[in-house]
C-alpha cells in the first residue's frame, strides 16, 4: 500500500482533499489520523480570510455546490495553533496554499517551509490574479508556471500543483507547471456551477456561482486525469467524486499514483478509512503485490 509521490512518502495512497477535512482535528474523533496516507489541510493564505457571506453551501443532484471563499485562519495562526496538534500523528501533512499575487504565494510557501511538521505543499492555482484583472492563475499556462517557479524558489518540500478543470486544455496547464518545476499535480479542483431558487428567482448561493464537487464530477475528473497522464511524467493525484474504493482504483488505473477524498467526508466522516480498507482487500483478493502495479494500466 506504500507510495512515494515525488519524495512524499505515505503508508497508503489515500489523502484528504483540502477544504473538506478542516485542519485535521475536526475529524479526529471519527477517524484515526494515523491510518491516512496524507492529510491536506484547509487552504492557507498570508492573512486570515473570512470567506464569502452565506448562504454558501448547498446540495445538488449527486453532489454539492460551495462558495465558502477560502475562509481560513491564515498561515501564521495555522503554524502556531494547528500544526502542533497534527505533529503528534504519524501522517504526511500537506499544506494547501493560495494567494492573490505571486508574492503572496511565495511568502506563504516560505513560512510553511520553515515550520516543523509540514511534509509537502499543495498549490491552489484556482485563484484570481488581482493584478491581471481577476484572471485565475490556473487558466493561463504562463501564470501557472510563474506561480510554480515562485513557490519552488522558496521551499525544499515537494510541490504539488492543484489544477482547475475550468480550462480548455488541462493537459497544457499540467505540462507548463511540470516544466516550471512542479514535483506532482493534483486534479481536479471543483467545476464552476450555479443553482436557482424558483420561488424567489434568485441564486441559491449569495456568491451566485460556486464550485461543484461530489459524484457528479467523477467522470469529468477521471477523463482529465487520464488526459494529463498522457502528457506529463511527474506523479498525479486524482480528485473528484471519489466515494468508494472502486472509485479510487479507477483513478489509479487511469494514471493517478494517489487519490484525495473530498465531499465524501461530509456524507461519511469515516469514508477515508473505508476506502483504504477497500483498496487493501482489492489488492489481496486479486493477488496484487503493490498498489503501484495498477497505476496507469488502462487498456485502450
Amino acid at each position: 500500500m506504500r507510495v512515494n509521490i515525488a519524495g512524499l512518502k505515505m503508508k497508503n495512497p489515500v489523502m484528504t482533499a483540502s477544504g473538506t477535512f478542516g485542519y485535521g482535528e475536526e475529524y479526529a474523533d471519527y477517524v484515526d489520523l494515523n491510518w491516512l496516507g496524507g492529510l491536506v489541510v484547509k487552504g492557507l493564505s498570508l492573512k486570515p480570510r473570512l470567506g464569502n457571506p452565506p448562504p454558501r453551501i448547498m446540495e445538488t443532484s449527486s453532489g454539492m455546490l460551495n462558495a465558502v471563499g477560502l475562509q481560513n485562519i491564515g498561515v501564521d495562526a495555522f503554524i502556531k495553533e494547528k500544526l502542533p496538534f497534527l505533529s503528534q500523528y504519524h501522517v504526511a501533512v500537506i499544506a494547501n496554499i493560495y494567494g492573490e499575487s505571486y508574492s503572496e504565494y511565495a511568502q506563504v510557501a516560505r513560512k510553511l517551509s520553515r515550520a516543523q511538521g509540514v511534509h509537502a505543499l499543495e498549490v491552489n492555482i484556482s485563484c484570481p490574479n488581482v493584478k491581471k484583472g481577476g484572471l485565475s492563475f490556473g487558466s493561463d499556462p504562463k501564470a501557472a508556471a510563474e506561480v510554480t517557479r515562485r513557490v519552488k524558489a522558496e521551499t525544499n518540500l515537494p510541490v504539488i500543483v492543484k489544477l482547475t478543470p475550468n480550462v480548455t486544455d488541462i493537459a497544457a496547464i499540467a505540462q507548463a507547471v511540470e516544466e516550471a518545476g512542479a514535483d506532482a499535480v493534483s486534479l481536479i479542483n471543483t467545476l464552476t456551477g450555479m443553482s436557482i431558487d424558483l420561488k424567489t428567482g434568485t441564486p441559491h448561493l449569495k456568491n451566485i456561482t460556486g464550485g461543484l464537487s461530489g459524484p457528479a464530477i467523477k467522470p469529468v475528473a477521471l477523463r482529465m486525469v487520464w488526459q494529463v497522464a498522457q502528457k506529463v511524467t511527474i506523479p498525479i493525484i486524482g480528485i473528484g467524486g471519489i466515494m468508494t474504493a472502486e472509485d479510487a482504483l479507477e483513478f489509479m488505473v487511469a494514471g493517478a499514483g494517489a487519490v484525495q477524498i473530498g465531499t465524501a467526508n461530509f456524507i461519511n466522516p469515516c469514508a477515508t478509512i473505508e476506502i483504504i480498507d477497500g483498496i487493501w482487500h482489492y489488492l489481496h483478493d486479486h493477488k496484487i503485490k503493490s498498489i503501484k502495479d495498477i497505476v496507469g494500466t488502462l487498456r485502450t
